[in-house]
């Protein structure tokens, strides 16, 4: 991701917000699901860039 997309999703948010909400997270889902539940972010985003290149069709492909 570039600075300028980091910087425009998290707005005006400082580090102790940052560190509150990390914090949230890691009591919601536990330090356990926390890498299960990245690894399903980075896929959707992947699938969701091959998608909008019109690269679905040969990535299905390849999985088979």
């Amino acid at each position: 991701m570039t600075t300028a997309l980091i910087l425009g999703i998290l707005g005006g948010l400082g580090a102790p917000e940052i560190i509150i909400i990390l914090i949230i997270v890691l009591l919601l889902f536990g330090g356990k699901k926390i890498p299960e539940l990245m690894k399903g972010l980075g896929r959707g985003i992947k699938d969701f860039k091959d998608a909008s290149k019109g690269e679905a069709g040969s990535n299905e492909a390849e999985k088979k």
